[in-house]
């Protein structure tokens, strides 16, 4: 019989105006919580989860038990504790609260692998069964009182096995053993009679599983005398906090330079400029994106970004050495005053944004040795020191590493091996690599998520008839890239009796099939948006969703989302309209295919006539939108043309731009826009919006300066001033020069996020770059979360849906926006990375003359576009990264000069292009000047006809 009980706890507080007001906690008790152990004869084990025959082999612990984890276990040995090894594990309540207020990425570890069965994992709520509540005593610290929650935890679930286990004497019953890495908790523990390990312990205990212990995360010991202080102690968080508080230090994340390894920038919440930091000791052991404390440094000691180029360490240099070298580079630059940056040192850490790192073991030291140097893929992360006893195996392989510390005595952080990867330079090794360094969730859909969707053949029911307007028989089309398959959006035009015209955006009707809190929709929200790499795509939804049922094809039913508009033929907008329809699109189009149809006079079919409208709108729409002070930029953007048997690229090109892209982008921009006013109306604190932030005038300070070496002025005061500025610089002698010009100004702008409309002011929503004053993503549900939201408010908007207590909650859905801010982002990496790496297949055994453009004038380097390809790459001007060459730099003036030849930004130049073994583990494109020649720098031009491989007999093509 159960006995449950109310325990309340009374607490007074002070108001402002000194009075005092007494509190209530109340916390309900329960004595029919279950210990989810099969022997366990009380409890009701219907489901249970814990084996009553552990089977691990353990020299320490050679008896049936199972393990409770302490906080520090999971926050620090995760890598470890994923091992299928380890079953029969209890997760206590109080634990898993602690981890997730810790470290989000080791609770959703966590979660993940209470998920896998196989593991065996228990989730016991010892905050809420009445024998294990432990009250917190005064005084006594959050971390003391938690590691006294578990100890008492522990010894209840001993001794509860030991009085309820088979035969109720403890015969054949399983122990408890508890893991922790805080000594001082095991010490606690071992005097109250628990049995306690470290995590090395119980792991160099286990047999047969030797390989676990180079996964284990390396504790050093910080106190340790020896070895040479290489950095600033840190400060103590009570003193950052303070520091906080009263503006001596100030709290930003670290972002480390791709450029030069030894400078970094901090952003600063609300703040326009970022704090500039330089230097060993002023970067002070921060990793990229960690969230730091720092101290301005006084005005005197501000410094300017380094003109250097140090993409890579010097392999032929002993660190100290490049270090000392580099930093007298630095010390030697002039102190330009327009150049100098707002700078800064770190002085503590707040919070570690460790993840696991994917790379390579550097080829120097002895590969039979211990300790091994790892170089990670990803520039901004320092090299880190590992201990690995198979150095051997290892060489030539991609693997993982985690960092576990970075003591003040040691010139790299420490860390640990995880696991490999794979041959490095195989294709599917480095794909792998891209998408686990840009956090790509890529697993196959799991069972559960696959159990959510419709079952086939799936049919329009008569109900779905009634409450759908039915648009079936209207010249709806779709304008989409060749192959694509999640067709999204469609468009309609028509011509109503009173000589307006009607235009129409359909877009597919996602939220029909993902249901919110569904498994398909968690993994939805997870992912966030679909990733497109040049050779494969990850799709947010099963392909039964995104290529069939959600993907509006020709001439086959579908479910869509509709927004219409009366407009007059001048395109000003008379009425909107939003409802949930039924469609069948009349053709599925690619760019090409509608421009030619649109061009075509002798198609005069009314898909033509439509095309031929809407065509016309979207010109006058988008002059609208330029009037008003939207900006026309431009970007370098490449298609592949792939192999279909190898899979690699076989030719390259610019992206072509029609006017149909045109076409469906005003469209798309109109819908968008239009749904932003339609929530902002019904949901006026919690509509999903994306704003486009006003750029501060230091953003554009390169762009105004390599306009004036062109003797442009750039008026950036305002979007419209912008733009016009953009117009008026004519070259008549080389109009590429103003893409460029365009190129820099897309470089200049923020990014554009999703916000929820509650935590800002109207004023903040503004698109800058659109110059809309509201904007929201309501097109892509198919591959977009966000427009997934927006679908689910509008439907509310619509009376097409009930409320949910979801949409209406701002902490979820700015934790929502928040979460697909940064999934957005790391799949734009992600996809710049992928066509890097088939720009690198692309022009391997290639070595040809191309035409291209000074972007970029450094002290030691040119930065090349080319425009035939898209693509950009560095000109070093000598062999030693870090000095100038055989030409003087100007700063002042950003140039280059050699005798009688000036080198500077937009200039045409002539290159040759190849690919070269740049690290240990990446290739990249090498440039090397041709003309202009400079004596000691430039190499002799090349027939290209005789270099290029399509021109040659094919060679045999192979693999590193």
């Amino acid at each position: 019989m159960s006995r449950n009980m109310l325990k309340s706890k009374v607490f007074l507080k002070k108001t402002r105006r000194g009075g005092v007001v007494k509190i209530v906690r109340e916390h309900y008790l329960r004595d029919d919580i279950w210990c989810g152990a099969e022997e366990c004869t009380q409890c009701e084990n219907d489901n249970a989860v814990l084996n009553s025959s552990p089977d691990v082999v353990s020299k320490i612990c050679d008896f049936p038990h199972y393990l409770i984890l302490d906080t520090n276990a999971i926050l620090h040995q995760m890598d470890v504790l994923e091992d299928p090894v380890f079953k029969n594990v209890i997760l206590l309540q109080t634990v898993l609260h602690e981890v997730k207020h810790q470290s989000y990425t080791a609770y959703k570890r966590i979660r993940e692998l209470i998920s896998v069965k196989s593991q065996r994992c228990f989730v016991f709520s010892n905050e809420h069964h009445r024998d294990t509540y432990t009250e917190r005593e005064k005084g006594e610290s959050p971390n003391d009182y938690n590691d006294r929650c578990i100890r008492h935890a522990a010894r209840w679930y001993d001794k509860h096995l030991k009085e309820f286990g088979v035969n109720g004497n403890g015969a054949n019953r399983a122990s408890i053993v508890l893991l922790t890495n805080d000594i001082k908790n095991k010490e606690k523990a071992q005097a109250e009679g628990v049995e306690v390990y470290t995590v090395h312990e119980y792991v160099q205990g286990l047999q047969g599983h030797s390989y676990l212990v180079e996964k284990l995360a390396k504790i050093p010991n910080f106190n340790k005398a020896g070895g040479k202080v290489m950095f600033p102690e840190h400060l103590p968080l009570s003193t950052i906090q303070t520091g906080l508080k009263t503006g001596k230090y100030l709290q930003g994340t670290f972002c480390a330079s791709r450029e030069n390894y030894l400078e970094a920038t901090v952003r600063i919440p609300g703040r326009e400029r970022e704090i500039f930091i330089q230097g060993l000791q002023h970067l002070n052991r921060g990793i990229q994106d960690d969230i730091v404390a720092i101290e301005i440094l006084p005005k005197k000691e501000w410094v300017a970004p380094s003109a250097l180029i140090l993409e890579e360490k010097d392999d032929e240099l002993e660190e100290e050495e490049q270090d000392q070298n580099v930093e007298e580079e630095l010390k030697k630059q002039k102190r330009i005053t327009a150049n100098l940056k707002e700078s800064g040192k770190v002085v503590g850490i707040i919070k570690r944004n460790w993840r696991p790192f994917c790379g390579m073991l550097s080829p120097k030291g002895n590969a039979k040795g211990l300790k091994h140097m790892f170089v990670a893929a990803n520039r901004q992360i320092p090299r880190i020191m590992i201990e690995s006893r198979q150095g051997e195996l290892l060489q030539n392989k991609k693997i993982i590493v985690s960092i576990d510390a970075w003591p003040r005595n040691s010139r790299y952080p420490l860390g640990h091996y995880v696991r490999d990867l794979g041959e490095c330079g195989e294709k599917a090794t480095e794909n792998e690599v891209l998408l686990l360094e840009h956090d790509v969730p890529h697993c196959p859909f799991s069972q559960q998520v696959l159990d959510d969707l419709p079952e086939m053949p799936w049919v329009i029911t008569e109900q779905d008839y009634a409450i759908r307007r039915d648009l079936r028989n209207y010249n709806i089309c779709s304008i989409d890239p060749p192959g694509c398959t999640d067709i999204d959006d469609a468009l309609h035009w028509r011509m109503l009796d009173n000589g307006n015209y009607e235009c129409g955006v359909h877009i597919a009707d996602v939220t029909h099939f993902v249901k919110p809190n569904t498994n398909m929709d968690k993994e939805a929200a997870h992912r966030a948006t679909t990733v497109y790499l040049v050779d494969q795509r990850i799709d947010m939804l099963p392909e039964l969703l995104s290529s069939n049922l959600c993907s509006l094809h020709e001439k086959v039913e579908r479910f869509a989302f509709s927004c219409v508009w009366e407009m007059t033929p001048d395109a000003d907008i008379v009425s909107v309209d939003f409802f949930k329809s039924i469609i069948s699109s009349k053709a599925a189009m690619t760019y090409a295919e509608a421009q030619m149809i649109i061009d075509d006079a002798s198609r005069q079919d009314q898909i033509a006539k439509g095309l031929r409208h809407l065509n016309e709108l979207a010109k006058k729409l988008k002059q609208k939108r330029i009037d008003a002070g939207a900006l026309s930029l431009a970007s370098t953007e490449i298609r592949f043309n792939i192999d279909s048997e190898t899979h690699d690229p076989i030719d390259l090109q610019s992206k072509q731009l029609r006017e149909t892209n045109s076409l469906v982008e005003e469209f798309m921009l109109l819908a968008n826009i239009s749904v932003a006013k339609k929530l902002y109306e019904h949901f006026p604190q919690h509509a999903v919006l994306r704003k486009h932030p006003t750029p501060s005038p230091a953003m554009f300070e390169t762009l105004i300066k390599s306009a004036n070496s062109l003797k442009v002025d750039i008026d950036a005061s305002t979007g419209r001033s912008l733009q016009q500025s953009l117009d008026a610089a004519i070259f008549p002698d080389d109009p590429y020069k103003n893409v460029m010009l365009r190129i820099l100004t897309t470089r200049s702008l923020t990014q554009a996020v999703y916000l929820c409309s509650g935590t800002e002011k109207f004023e903040d929503f503004k698109h800058y770059g659109l110059a809309t004053p509201i904007y929201t993503h309501f097109t892509s549900p198919i591959r977009r979360y966000p427009d997934v939201l927006v679908h689910r408010l509008l439907g509310v908007a619509c009376g097409a849906y009930p409320s949910s207590s979801d949409l209406l909650n701002m902490p979820i859905v700015q934790s929502a926006t928040t979460h697909c801010n940064y999934r957005h982002k790391m799949a734009q990496y992600a996809g710049r990375a992928s066509v890097n790496l088939h720009t690198q297949i692309f022009f391997k055994n290639r070595l040809t003359n191309e035409d291209g453009y000074i972007l970029f004038v450094r002290k030691n380097a040119l930065q090349i576009l080319i425009p035939k390809y898209g693509l950009e790459g560095t000109v070093y001007l000598s062999k030693k990264k870090h000095t100038e060459g055989p030409c003087s730099f100007d700063e002042e003036k950003m140039c280059q000069t050699a005798g009688d030849v000036t080198l500077q930004v937009f200039d045409k130049v002539i290159v040759q292009v190849s690919i070269e073994q740049k690290t240990i583990q990446t290739t990249e494109m090498q440039l090397k000047l041709v003309h202009p020649q400079i004596p000691g720098l430039s190499v002799p031009p090349l027939n290209n006809k005789a270099t290029k491989d399509d021109e040659q007999p094919p060679k045999k093509k192979t693999r590193k």
